[in-house]
């Protein structure tokens, strides 16, 4: 068939187009990193990082209910300065878009009763609520610029967690148990260890669109870490079999349907049982350790929810030392936490009595076993709260600005990065998103942010979101 030059154009023009689109798609599949290849009857096999890890393990001090930082970590001379006194026009007439929390809050500035310190050769600032966190100045990275984009706690709670703020996504421990398996088969790979959880419940903790493996597994603060682990007497000698019977049903009932996972995961999650009731139990056993540890963590302190957190830090210690890969902790013995609408000065004595001894007992226990070097540890609540006063001397929440502090896994201690405005309102210098501290915790284990992905619906999905959008927060690292 004879054809025109317009005619030729107008037929080639998509098949050109088609063959420039394959040769720009086959650049971007060899640039693409390889989907990890995960198990689903061993999901927790350790695997390789992206690059050289400075951290092998996380401990994450949940703070929950939003920590006043400037009452505990972050000085603000002016603030005390102006106690008492109405909020300067300045600061008035900034932007309060985060679900308005200013607009409750009274016309006056109040700052804590608490006397301020340098501690250690690094001469960072503790109020003297932290009398023992402080002793450890010198560990410490400080980064007093976070800011949240959430004013309530349910997805503020799962921002920090996910790096979203509505429930359904996969949480950072998932994510770390994802990209990198765990170094103990005998243990889940991502312990949580809480009286009352975050507000919002399991979503905080859960696996979102990642293999069941990697959800969260809560053990007990108090008693054996995990009921149930040990069959009756009469059963014991026929456990294994049944097991193994109860197994190959399951693979023969999984093998007829590759779309359902969850199956694998179930089958994955009965030999982790199986292989849990030794070591599991032995975690639990808190009477081997010295009298001296014991009484370090506070663990037959007068106080009793000092007594349950120091056991839960303790607890926390003895997971890393057999191998868990990521341990989250929750402060909060009841609903509250660190919620001080009313009678701030009440709830940050009563938290801060409950968590510092603990804390830096956890921090010296890390550290004279060998283990802080290659463990990250993370003290941050969901925000802050504001310099104005709310209600009966209380503190309402603040997204604005807020602080975190890291230690051991890599991190350059005796620092602070950023700074808040003056009265601790709102992060002026460096100001950091929640998915920047993701970002730093990732790449301190050695994983990339971009390259740690679930392709999900067609869409890859990631803790950090958009590829490229993050940035770690300098200086950190030495």
């Amino acid at each position: 068939m004879i054809q025109t030059r317009r005619e030729f154009l107008e037929r080639s023009t998509g098949g050109f187009g088609t063959v420039a689109l394959a040769a720009l798609m086959a650049q971007d599949c060899r640039a693409a990193p390889p989907r990890l290849a995960i198990d689903p009857l061993n999901p927790l096999a350790e695997r390789l990082t992206h690059f050289a890890p400075k951290a092998k393990q996380i401990i994450f001090l949940f703070q929950y209910g939003g920590p006043s930082t400037f009452d505990l970590v972050d000085y603000k001379p002016e603030l005390i300065r102006l106690n008492g006194q109405p909020v300067p026009e300045s600061f008035k007439n900034q932007n309060d878009k985060v679900g308005g929390v200013l607009n409750h809050c009274k016309d006056e500035l109040m700052s804590g009763p608490w006397k301020w310190s340098r501690s250690g050769e690094s001469g960072l600032w503790f109020s003297d609520l932290l009398p023992y966190t402080s002793q450890f100045a010198d560990e410490l990275c400080m980064v007093h610029s976070m800011y949240s984009d959430s004013s309530n706690h349910a997805p503020a709670t799962y921002l920090l967690n996910t790096g979203a703020i509505l429930g359904g996504k996969p949480s950072l421990g998932s994510w770390v148990t994802y990209g990198l398996g765990s170094m103990n088969q005998n243990l889940p790979g991502y312990v949580l260890l809480y009286k009352v959880g975050g507000l919002g419940g399991s979503a905080n903790w859960s696996n979102g669109m990642l293999p069941a493996a990697f959800q969260g597994t809560q053990f007990r603060s108090e008693g054996p870490p995990a009921l149930n682990l040990q069959p009756p007497a009469e059963l014991a000698a026929v456990q294994r079999s049944t097991i193994d019977l109860v197994q190959q049903l399951n693979r023969t009932h999984a093998a007829g349907r590759p779309a359902v996972p969850e199956l694998d995961g179930r089958i994955a999650s009965y030999e982790l049982a199986y292989r849990m009731q030794s070591e599991a139990l032995e975690i639990g056993e808190l009477a081997h350790e010295t009298e001296r540890t014991q009484r370090d963590y506070g663990l037959h302190d007068e106080n009793k929810e000092k007594a349950l957190f120091g056991r839960m830090c303790l607890l926390s210690r003895r997971l890393i030392e057999k191998g868990v890969r990521f341990v989250q902790l929750y402060n909060a013995v009841d609903k509250l936490g660190w919620d001080g609408h009313e009678r701030s000065t009440e709830f940050h004595q009563r938290n801060s009595a409950q968590t510092d001894q603990p804390i830096a007992a956890l921090l010296g226990d890390l550290k004279q076993r060998g283990l802080l070097d290659s463990t990250l540890v993370v003290w941050a609540g969901e925000f802050g709260r504001t310099p104005m006063v709310q209600g009966n001397n209380g503190r309402n929440h603040n997204p604005y600005g807020f602080t975190i502090w890291m230690a051991g896994g890599g991190v350059r201690g005796g620092q602070s990065i950023g700074a808040t405005d003056e009265i601790g309102l709102r992060a002026v210098d460096k100001p950091q998103p929640v998915k920047n501290l993701h970002a730093t915790i990732l790449t301190a284990l050695g994983l990339h942010p971009d390259e740690l992905y679930f392709e999900n619906n067609g869409r890859q999905e990631r803790l950090t979101g958009v590829a490229q959008s993050w940035q770690t927060i300098p200086g950190v690292f030495g």
